[in-house]
């Protein structure tokens, strides 16, 4: 997990250093008609033209903060930004220290920002879960129940139509069908800015329905698939053979190992759905995780953008480790050492 989060976030760390990036952060700081000689001077001064293992190692903490004299004469420093300084000092200051930098957009510390947008989008994606995880097991296992009935055809064509659709088609046919009043379905509200404040019915369930019909189709076609072949098993058929009620059968023998396979499934939902975030709050104006990403991308908010991807990437990593442990709990036959 270590290895992979330094591999991970030193790419994100290449991709927004390239120096036409650098060169667009010191116009929007400094001024838009500025020589290619003032951008250099500009970067140079601030510590942007060092080089790249020692910028990342200085951004992760690893190593002490860049200590220049300027050509104006002025002596800065990484760890001590916007101080008047005289004598340098050397001080460890980067991600590993909590100090995740400023956002040149919002002008205000990244961990804050992350922090406040991060909770926003941990409300949404609560409900989302609360709605498509049961929904899709609920589905999957009706399917799976009975291969091959009328119901097993009918749940498995909806889930594969939800599937198939992406969040930018099925959030904006929601819109106009429920919120437009072209249509004269006016029953929620086509923002969601409103429930960052307050959520309700009204201007939340929108977004979480968009976000939770394109996960809910994969859930319960691997669900529909697990149980299909759990209720063909052996001790399924011996159990038919005793005399045990279907319901006993699918309940307290097929569920619980038929849920091993979607149980993988879900927890690969969480870096699925960071994705159909990013979609979804900006879709709805939603001013989540989501939103501050293409917020940053956009505006080359660079140090916000560094500290998204460092968070998107612990949460992909933790949700599979999380997953890899709860198959101890889901199949006996596996032990953790």
């Amino acid at each position: 997990m270590l290895m992979t989060a330094l591999c991970l976030t030193f790419i994100v760390f290449f991709l927004t250093n390239l120096y036409p990036n650098l060169e667009k952060l010191a116009k929007n700081q400094g001024n838009f008609r500025m020589s290619d000689e003032e951008v250099a001077t500009f970067l140079e001064n601030r510590g942007y033209l060092q080089p790249l293992p020692i910028k990342y190692g200085q951004w992760l903490g690893v190593l002490p903060g860049y200590s220049i004299v300027g050509t104006d004469g002025k002596l800065r420093e990484k760890c001590r930004a916007g101080e008047d300084i005289t004598e340098p000092q050397t001080a460890f200051c980067g991600v590993l220290q909590g100090d995740w930098g400023q956002s040149t957009v919002f002008k205000d510390t990244v961990s804050s920002i992350i922090a406040t947008r991060l909770g926003l989008t941990g409300n949404l994606m609560l409900w989302v879960f609360l709605l498509m995880v049961p929904s899709a097991l609920l589905v999957g296992i009706l399917a799976g129940m009975r291969e091959g009935s009328g119901l097993d055809r009918s749940l498995s064509t909806f889930s594969i139509t939800t599937t198939a659709t992406p969040e930018y088609v099925s959030g904006v046919i929601l819109i106009a069908v429920f919120s437009s009043s072209a249509v004269g379905l006016k029953w929620f509200k086509g923002t969601a800015t409103s429930a960052m404040e307050g959520a309700n019915f009204e201007n939340f369930f929108l977004p979480v329905l968009t976000i939770a019909l394109y996960g809910m189709g994969y859930i319960a076609r691997m669900t529909r698939a697990s149980m299909a072949e759990v209720m063909t098993a052996q001790y399924i058929r011996t159990a038919r053979l005793k005399g045990v009620s279907f319901k006993n059968i699918v309940v307290k023998h097929a569920l619980r190992n038929a849920l091993i396979a979607p149980f993988t499934v879900i927890m690969l939902q969480f870096p699925w759905l960071l994705n159909g975030v990013v979609i979804v709050e900006t879709l709805f104006n939603y001013k989540g995780f989501g939103w501050v990403l293409v917020q940053a991308a956009g505006n080359n908010d660079i140090e916000l953008l560094l500290g998204v991807s460092v968070v998107s990437v612990v949460v992909v990593l933790v949700t599979q480790l999380i997953s890899d442990i709860g198959y101890v709990y889901l199949n006996p036959r596996i032990k953790v050492s």
